[in-house]
């Protein structure tokens, strides 16, 4: 589908890739899933059309990193649990800055492949389709983006929980596989032993994450933290910077879940003894560990595109193929601090005042 509606422009499947990750961000919540389906299903299709293997693992990476962000994001329902925010305006939080990364990436790869189109050479003419072609591929959006709209619909207005809201996915998805002819017993029954694997694995994460933050807590790191930051006397934004970095170097080492459980019940009410908003602050945490998970030598994201990568894309590759889109992750992130609406309009217009 996005070869045909994007392959005339030059590195218009790179673009299209970001908006797939985007929908799967959508779908999924996480930022695995999106960097491994398109790193088997994408990447093989466009290194065999001349695209440079760094710029096309850059974007798959980059763009899988987008499912910590933009809602239903896993990772912010675990912050909204223990910082007691709301699941809903977390969500509304996302969803701006998360569409402007997406954006920030194509502006991107569009100018990088202007200049230089030999990296992502455009689709032969023979090979182009028409308007009238490209509409009708765009019929296999419909269905997809009604359920992942309906769902985070009932999730930001709060009409449902997000447990509720995910069983309305479910049943949503039973019902779209049967109306494209794709549902079949063997289909329903291998779905619900990988989720009950996934959640199986999740839920010792979980634990472990749990077990983990109170032995730190236990030990009294946390306080030796808050008494470092006392110590330095940083002006508040400089304590927010601080607290950016330490997110930052953690996401290279530690899941994800285990940095929140550690961090957050500390790291929130010094946000809000500084006056901050703490669900600004949570979105710009969530791009901070998105920036890590892209960051040699241990991002996450690296090694999950390098388990499903061909052999001649060598983890040395990865390395240099994140390092630009860590660079507009950070101006993102500049963004979002410098213009905290970004991030809060949204919630603001929905819920009103925060």
């Amino acid at each position: 589908m996005i070869n045909k509606i994007m392959g005339q422009i030059p590195g218009g499947l790179g673009m299209g890739t970001v908006i797939i990750c985007a929908l799967i961000a959508a779908m999924a919540g996480v930022s695995g899933a999106a960097t491994v389906s398109l790193g088997i299903i994408a990447l093989p299709s466009m290194l065999k059309r001349g695209y440079e293997k760094k710029l096309v693992t850059g974007t798959i990476m980059a763009g899988g990193a987008l499912g910590f962000l933009i809602p239903p994001s896993v990772l912010m329902i675990l912050y909204a649990f223990l910082s007691k925010e709301s699941v809903g305006k977390l969500f509304a939080a996302g969803l701006m800055p998360g569409l402007m990364l997406a954006g920030i990436y194509i502006v991107y790869i569009y100018i990088r492949c202007k200049l230089n189109p030999s990296l992502a050479p455009a689709l032969p003419a023979e090979d182009q389709v028409d308007w009238k072609g490209k509409i009708v591929s765009l019929k296999a959006l419909i269905l997809p983006g009604i359920l992942i709209g309906t769902v985070l619909t009932f999730i930001i207005t709060g009409v449902t929980t997000p447990s509720e809201a995910s069983a309305v996915g479910a049943a949503g998805s039973i019902i779209c596989a049967a109306i494209y002819r794709t549902l079949s017993w063997q289909v329903l029954k291998d779905v619900l032993m990988d989720t009950t694997k996934l959640m199986g694995m999740l839920i010792w994460i979980t634990l472990a994450a749990v077990f983990f933050s109170r032995v730190y807590m236990g030990l009294g790191a946390d306080m030796v933290l808050e008494e470092l930051i006392d110590d330095l006397d940083l002006s508040p934004y400089m304590v927010i910077a601080f607290m950016l970095l330490c997110y930052f170097v953690l996401g290279m080492f530690l899941d994800d879940f285990a940095i929140v459980f550690i961090t957050v019940p500390l790291f929130v009410p010094i946000v809000e003894g500084l006056g901050f908003n703490t669900i600004w602050f949570a979105v710009l945490f969530i791009i901070s560990m998105q920036s890590a998970y892209l960051t040699p030598p241990f991002g996450y994201n690296l090694f999950y595109m390098r388990s499903v990568a061909p052999p001649e894309v060598t983890i040395y590759d990865l390395y240099k193929a994140a390092i630009p889109f860590i660079i507009l992750q950070v101006i993102g992130l500049a963004l979002v601090v410098a213009f905290p609406q970004i991030a809060l309009w949204l919630p603001e217009f929905i819920y009103g005042p925060l």
